[in-house]
């Protein structure tokens, strides 16, 4: 019998899963937040660079703006000045916040939510009421100023005013880092130290530092990056000492020098690339110091400890009080310092006078905008990332779009803004010194914390949700908005609130934008400051604090609600 002739085997045919059209859906809206975050973030940026690189008729001179930079003495002094006093300032802030978090953590002191409370009022009022409140208390009209001058400070104007308004300006960001690193700790720990018979000493030197090392590492990039870019506080307690910030306002602004206002601007950059690299890197070094085993840490009633601590707490407290005391008082002193009945004067000076009331609501309607857009934008860019597929390339670049203004100071982004859409061949030209403007420019600086803030609500959430969607042919946006939104909505009201309140209190990231028309209350106080009437620009500094708090209570009666009508599942009666 012949052998069989082996015929060939058929080609298998290739098989494809046809994309649903609810994909497409999703690709589109992924494409959308992408080009606006290109539009909005990366462009400005490449505007910047661009005009470093540029001369003054607009021809490519390449590196010759920033040997122009070197050579010149005054600005390497300001970038000399600006690094000492971000890193003094750094060294103060962080010891003290330790200290208070470890007293919140790791003590039995009565009024712990008081003082934590009171610590984190500076959060709801501009960084420039701390400079104010200063030049009160030891200006050359200050109530303190003999005593100044008699431990041998010539004058609180210059760097030792920016020092000490740094440090209560940026006190609550350290605290609230370093609050949670304390917190994660593992009482088994503690407990085998205590067994061997350890030394309180030894424990804090070989337990509870090396535990919160993260923490204060972040604390201590988040402090330098703060300070080194904070535009406020030195514009109105600096004198003549010159840092980074107020030399990028007056090249640009008061020079019209665009090019080396570029140059310095990627400088101002580059320190807080830098710390967010350096933090990120930190971050993936980072061991869980939890596991599913560990023990929550309870400290221990000691009765001379608890008063130590609650001594160091009411110290720092009383020092933020009289801060902000002092401006709250001489917003309301009819004359300081002859006349120091109270009245509205100040007030109705602001407001009405010079006008701030309407900059007051170009404020309200710029925080209001930021919360309501800037929360549907993060969500939903989040939401597209985790619960979506496809589109792996695209996904890259909204992620790391997503993460970058983290790296980007406001002051920088507001310049980038300037030379990207004060373009008269760009199409977006018209948004130029409009409220939109501000209020997208806020948006993006703030964008990263919102993003995180999301992308953490979702990751909580199981994937099964989308997938039986998918199964049953449900689109993905009736699960978005029947399941994901209603469990999500804590989330949203706690970026709602975020946003809003850094839009009332932001001046970096819009002090290069407004117009007389478009003027928010927090360039008003600057201007008012400018023409010397620090009782107005007091007065206006405590209505944003209060609008803050007043906002804030608002927040927290939103979220009770919110957590009554979507969130009763979470609760299981018995």
């Amino acid at each position: 019998m012949a052998a069989a002739t082996a015929l060939p085997a058929a080609p298998r045919p290739l098989v494809t899963q046809k994309a649903h059209w609810t994909d497409r859906v999703a690709h589109a809206a992924l494409a959308l937040v992408a080009l606006a975050l290109v539009a909005f973030l990366a462009f400005p940026l490449l505007a910047i660079l661009q005009q470093a690189l540029e001369g003054k008729e607009g021809e490519f001179v390449g590196l010759a703006n920033f040997v122009s930079y070197a050579q010149t003495p005054a600005l390497l002094e300001s970038l000399w000045n600006s690094l000492w006093v971000s890193g003094l300032v750094t060294a103060i802030t962080i010891p003290l916040a330790f200290g208070f978090a470890y007293a919140l953590t790791r003590s039995c002191m009565p009024f712990k939510p008081l003082f934590r409370g009171i610590t984190l009022v500076p959060l709801l009022a501009p960084s420039l009421l701390s400079a104010i409140s200063l030049i009160y208390w030891f200006g050359n009209q200050g109530v303190l100023k003999a005593w100044l001058t008699g431990i041998g400070i010539p004058e609180i104007y210059g760097a030792p005013g920016i020092v000490v308004a740094e440090c209560f300006a940026v006190f609550p960001h350290a605290l609230m880092i370093l609050v949670t690193a304390l917190s994660l700790s593992d009482a088994r720990l503690y407990e085998a130290a205590d067994a061997m018979g350890t030394t309180a000493a030894r424990k804090f030197f070989t337990i509870t530092l090396p535990g919160a090392k993260y923490g204060l590492i972040s604390a201590a990039l988040v402090t330098f990056t703060l300070v080194i870019t904070d535009f406020g506080i030195p514009k109105v307690i600096g004198g003549n000492f010159n840092v980074l910030a107020t030399d990028v306002f007056k090249l640009v602004i008061g020079q019209q020098d665009f090019a080396r206002g570029a140059v310095v601007a990627i400088l101002l950059l580059a320190p807080a690339v830098l710390t967010f690299g350096v933090d990120s890197y930190v971050s993936r070094r980072q061991t869980a110091m939890l596991t599913a085993r560990a023990v929550p840490y309870r400290p221990k009633p000691s009765r001379g400890y608890d008063i130590v601590m609650t001594l160091y707490c009411s110290v720092i407290a009383l020092l933020v009080l009289a801060m902000l005391g002092m401006a709250v008082f001489a917003s309301f002193a009819s004359f300081w310092p002859y006349n120091l009945s109270p009245s509205l004067r100040h007030y109705t000076m602001g407001l009405v006078d010079a006008e701030v009331g309407v900059g007051f609501v170009n404020s309200l309607k710029m925080a209001a905008g930021t919360a309501v857009f800037g929360t549907a934008l993060v969500f939903c860019g989040a939401y597209l990332l985790e619960k979506t597929r496809g589109m792996d390339g695209l996904r890259g670049l909204v992620r790391l779009l997503a993460m970058l203004p983290m790296a980007v100071p406001g002051l920088v982004l507001g310049l980038g803004y300037i030379f990207f859409f004060n373009e008269p061949k760009n199409p977006l030209n018209g948004l130029y010194h409009t409220v939109t403007l501000l209020t997208l420019c806020t948006i993006v600086h703030f964008y990263t914390t919102g993003h995180l803030t999301a992308v953490t609500a979702l990751k909580s959430l199981d994937g099964e949700f989308e997938a039986v969607s998918a199964s049953l042919k449900v689109p993905f946006f009736k699960t978005f908005w029947r399941v994901t939104l209603p469990i999500c909505t804590p989330a949203l009201v706690d970026i709602a609130r975020y946003f809003f309140i850094n839009a009332m209190t932001t001046i970096s990231a819009v002090v290069f934008l407004y117009s007389p028309e478009t003027k928010v209350a927090s360039i008003a106080i600057l201007n008012l400051d400018e023409a010397g009437e620090m009782g107005a620009a007091a007065a206006m500094a405590v209505l944003i604090g209060l609008t803050s708090t007043a906002a804030t209570l608002l927040f927290m009666a939103l979220a009770w609600w919110v957590n009554r009508r979507t969130q009763a599942w979470r609760t299981t009666e018995r």
